[in-house]
């Protein structure tokens, strides 16, 4: 009888133990999938030449025969920011999982790169079950958060994924102190 009391005493200490590892994998997830977000869709506007422009106001004839049209670049524009957004999570499928040794949270970073260089895949995991979640976790937060990254990546600003991700959001409130890495 003392050891069924023993083994059901362990059974409800680990089970108080796993919402919080379920909880911290969700934010690891969460904060994961914001910064890569945010690293592609920075890298996709880097990529725009910046001599582009795109018309915008309004198309209307003013009584006095002009229009209210201005060119912008389209780069940042909010059209190409939204038309960004609706495929950028794809991108999702080229990042893997990466566990710190040593606090047991996971980060995500790109298993192929952008320009055909040879990455460090040491202690990366990929599998569909990594891009899968990664990738939704993407779609949900391009998806609430969409004003808030538009609102950030139309203008040009530096640690926009600290700013958005940490302290805009708070999916990443632990992750203050994640070097930052680069594409």
């Amino acid at each position: 009888m003392r050891g069924w009391m023993l083994c059901l005493a362990l059974a409800v200490a680990l089970a108080s133990l796993l919402p919080a590892a379920v909880a911290r994998r969700s934010q690891d997830l969460h904060c994961g999938a914001c910064r890569a977000l945010v690293d592609e869709l920075e890298w996709e506007i880097a990529q725009v030449d910046p001599r582009k422009t795109i018309q915008m106001g309004s198309f209307r004839i003013n009584p006095d025969g002009s229009q209210s049209v201005v060119e912008v670049p389209y780069a940042r524009s909010e059209a190409h920011l939204t038309e960004l957004l609706e495929r950028v999570c794809e991108k999702m499928k080229e990042y893997g999982e990466k566990t710190d040794p040593a606090t047991h949270r996971k980060s995500y970073v790109r298993v192929i790169s952008h320009d055909g260089t040879k990455m460090d895949l040491s202690g990366v995991k990929f599998d569909g079950d990594v891009t899968s979640s990664l990738k939704f976790a993407c779609e949900s937060i391009a998806e609430e958060y969409e004003d808030e990254l538009i609102e950030f990546l139309s203008h040009e600003a530096e640690n926009v994924k600290d700013r958005l991700c940490s302290k805009r959001t708070d999916l990443c409130d632990h992750a203050l102190h994640i070097p930052h890495d680069e594409l």
